[in-house]
């Protein structure tokens, strides 16, 4: 089985599952480089289950056992490990080609009317809040900043003191929250969307996998991928995401976000926020 169908059938099958075998496949679709290169003990240490859910893992997904699951991934790792020539005749590292692929996800795993849907949401919000924690923080500032080009009340939920407590509290049915995770998820993150459920608040969440607890607390969801052969996984499919969502709503925003853009535009000028004038590289010289 090649590793793609093997990932589709952990999405698949998961709610079948008991809970203890989605938290094996929960753990194997979030770490595949494990997976390919330790052991079924040490794969199921760290995923915090017995070695013999691992293999009724593999076994209730159609598989012969815990090497027939490994084998497609160490397959995909050992492809991932090659370079593969780029247009310029050099060859492409594994760190490039990955975020090209997390990028290209973007289109793979979010079909147009998933994303038109989700900017729909954004725009027919009463009050936007962002939330994105630890590695996410950026995405959601990001997020946050370009919205609120296309529309107002927006608002980027930070954490001094855990006041974005108090901002999910204060939403309502009419409004939005649009939050940012990957695995590993952070704590606060999960329990911002608990609470805005529990208000009857609809939650669009931007996350790496169908089986993230994101995605199964959230009202819709848009997937990246964060594959990298670094240490840190890649945001780049989630900035990518991030793009494409606030097109889709500068797209569908009409003739109220061309009106907003127009004077946001005018208020940047007056502010001279953008640096306009020359510089004399012999006063830099001088200055250095």
């Amino acid at each position: 089985m090649p590793y793609r169908p093997l990932v589709d059938r952990l999405d698949a099958y998961f709610h079948t599952l008991s809970p203890e075998l989605q938290r094996a496949a929960r753990w194997v679709r979030d770490h595949p480089a494990e997976v390919g290169l330790q052991s079924m003990r040490q794969s199921a240490q760290a995923a915090g289950v017995s070695p013999a859910t691992m293999t009724r893992l593999a076994q209730a997904l159609g598989l012969d056992g815990f090497d027939a699951m490994r084998r497609p991934v160490r397959t995909q790792l050992a492809r991932s490990a090659v370079g593969r020539p780029a247009p310029d005749g050099t060859t492409a590292s594994p760190l490039a080609r990955a975020q090209a692929a997390n990028v290209s996800s973007v289109d793979s795993r979010n079909d147009a009317a998933a994303l038109a849907a989700a900017a729909q949401c954004v725009l027919r919000a009463r009050h936007v809040l962002f939330l994105g924690l630890r590695a996410s923080f950026g995405i959601a500032h990001h997020l946050q900043y370009s919205c609120d080009w296309l529309r107002p009340s927006t608002r980027l939920a930070t954490d001094p003191a855990g006041a974005w407590a108090d901002l999910v509290a204060a939403l309502e049915p009419p409004d939005l929250m649009v939050v940012v995770s990957q695995a590993p998820y952070a704590v606060q993150t999960v329990e911002a969307v608990q609470l805005a459920r529990a208000r009857g608040v609809p939650v669009l969440a931007l996350t790496d996998s169908p089986l993230s607890p994101l995605a199964r607390l959230a009202t819709q969801s848009l997937l990246f991928d964060t594959a990298s052969p670094a240490f840190f996984h890649s945001m780049t499919g989630a900035q990518a995401l991030a793009e494409a969502l606030m097109q889709a709503v500068a797209e569908q925003g009409g003739e109220p976000v061309l009106q907003r853009l127009t004077r946001r535009q005018q208020q940047m000028q007056q502010a001279r926020a953008y640096w306009d004038r020359p510089v004399s590289r012999r006063a830099s010289a001088a200055a250095g």
